[in-house]
């Protein structure tokens, strides 16, 4: 039996890395999964919750139950976004459905490690914050890239330390924000790897914006995109 999934693109993902939602769709149809993507989705409301502004953020938490409400599965390219509706809407009120970060999803609910991925390139994981903190996915992402064919994965320092992003914390506290990238940029570099990945595209966006002023030539790449690449429909770097 197939199993029903609904993608929950999350805003950042569908504004500015569609690559991402759709390596998810490759990467779960090639797995046995059914995908739907609702078109009613919109923000999960974390932006406005993490402001202080929660009543702006409890009728997007009342819209995200509604579309999704008839799916068993709902999957999220994000951390930070799977968090903000398993721990927070239950405080706005609302009762979501099932609701996870795709690793997580892949290990814990379908049961898989190994999903037949091919990646040829040194490659150095992010875990970010919400992913370990509020979410507890721990180590799952690192068996699943180990599991990837020609794959090197290369142990980031000091990996659990945030990047200095935290969404608008970046913006209130600038300087504290790029003293912390300033941080993560030197341990990615220390790797040598070709590739920073990470389960949250808000993270690849703040440490690679960062990384692309130094010409560093490391490349973010979500998750997703390395766990969709094969050898048949590979990633390619000019992407």
């Amino acid at each position: 039996m197939r199993v029903r999934v609904a993608l929950f693109a999350t805003c950042l993902t569908d504004t500015f890395f569609p690559e991402t939602a759709r390596a998810v769709v490759r990467l779960l149809e090639r797995l046995g999964c059914s995908v739907d993507f609702p078109l009613g989705q919109t923000c999960c409301g974390q932006m406005h919750f993490n402001t202080g502004y929660r009543e702006h953020a409890k009728p997007l938490a009342r819209k995200y139950t509604d579309v999704f409400r008839d799916y068993d599965h709902v999957v999220a390219p994000s951390g930070s976004c799977a968090g903000m509706v398993r721990e927070i809407h239950p405080t706005l009120g609302e009762s979501p459905p099932r609701t996870f970060e795709l690793a997580e999803f892949l290990v814990d609910v379908l049961g898989v490690t190994d999903v037949g991925a091919w990646f040829p390139h040194r490659v150095t994981y992010h875990p970010t914050c919400h992913s370990l903190r509020m979410l507890g996915v721990g180590d799952k992402p690192l068996a699943l890239l180990r599991a990837v064919k020609a794959l090197d994965l290369v142990e980031l320092p000091d990996s659990t330390h945030c990047c200095g992003f935290g969404g608008t914390f970046a913006v209130k506290n600038a300087e504290t924000s790029t003293a912390m990238l300033a941080d993560k940029m030197t341990s990615v570099l220390s790797t040598g790897a070709e590739v920073l990945s990470a389960g949250d595209n808000s993270c690849l966006m703040h440490i690679g914006g960062g990384l692309s002023r130094l010409r560093a030539g490391v490349r973010p790449v979500h998750l997703a995109e390395i766990l969709a690449s094969t050898e048949e429909d590979p990633w390619l770097a000019t992407r």
